[in-house]
């Protein structure tokens, strides 16, 4: 009785070591996980994750001084676009998805218009070229993103977060730039505009403003 006794002692002190063991090692993983473990506060988790409007508005500034800096006289393009298509790309453009992206700014008088998009009649341009204005509600394209050369997809997570930085662009051209447009009245206005515009049909430009300014 007391050999079996001092067996079955023995088997709990095995037992309780073999347990001690195991909260050891536990411990030990434990300490390696947490020390492993970067704590993040929450308010940086919001702040990494990407908001296109906070984007646009802290963005637009700088790339609208960047093409107004940049910005051709439209018959100076023109000219240049028709003399040399290539060429003009790699003097006033930038490298786009479907043809080079134009700076430009130009005076002229702004005729029919259809959802937001007008003709404007400029001096001195190519007989046949045609200027078209796109004023909203709807802004279309990527030309404002893609104009200056320094927005790159490199700079965002992924395809969505690039697109979202044209849109959210464009929606800062509809607040600051034409917001207070009254469409009705601007045919026959005189306007000065500064835009960029993506070069598809050297006879057809399609413009985005950063700047449109309606003569008195």
């Amino acid at each position: 009785m007391s050999a079996k006794t001092s067996m079955t002692a023995g088997q709990r002190g095995a037992s309780r070591v073999r347990q001690l063991v195991r909260l050891a090692i536990g411990a030990v993983v434990l300490v390696a996980v947490v020390m492993g473990t970067k704590v993040v506060p929450i308010e940086q988790v919001k702040s990494d994750v990407f908001s296109p409007a906070e984007y646009g508005k802290k963005d637009f500034p700088r790339i609208q001084g960047l093409i107004e800096k940049a910005a051709v006289d439209a018959k100076e393009l023109a000219a240049a676009i028709g003399a040399d298509k290539a060429a003009a790309a790699e003097k006033f453009g930038k490298p786009g998805s479907v043809g080079p992206i134009f700076p430009v700014k130009f005076t002229g008088v702004v005729g029919e218009g259809s959802s937001g998009v007008f003709k404007v009649k400029v001096e001195g341009m190519p007989e046949g070229t045609t200027i078209r204005v796109q004023t909203g509600p709807a802004i279309n394209g990527t030309e404002v993103r893609d104009a200056t050369g320094t927005v790159d997809f490199g700079q965002f997570t992924n395809q969505i977060e690039y697109q979202d930085a044209g849109s959210a662009l464009n929606n800062e051209v509809k607040s600051q730039v034409i917001g207070e447009l009254d469409r009705e009245k601007l045919p026959g206005k005189t306007v000065e505009v500064v835009g960029a515009f993506q070069l598809i049909n050297p006879a057809n430009w399609m413009v985005t403003p950063v700047r449109f300014k309606v003569a008195p």
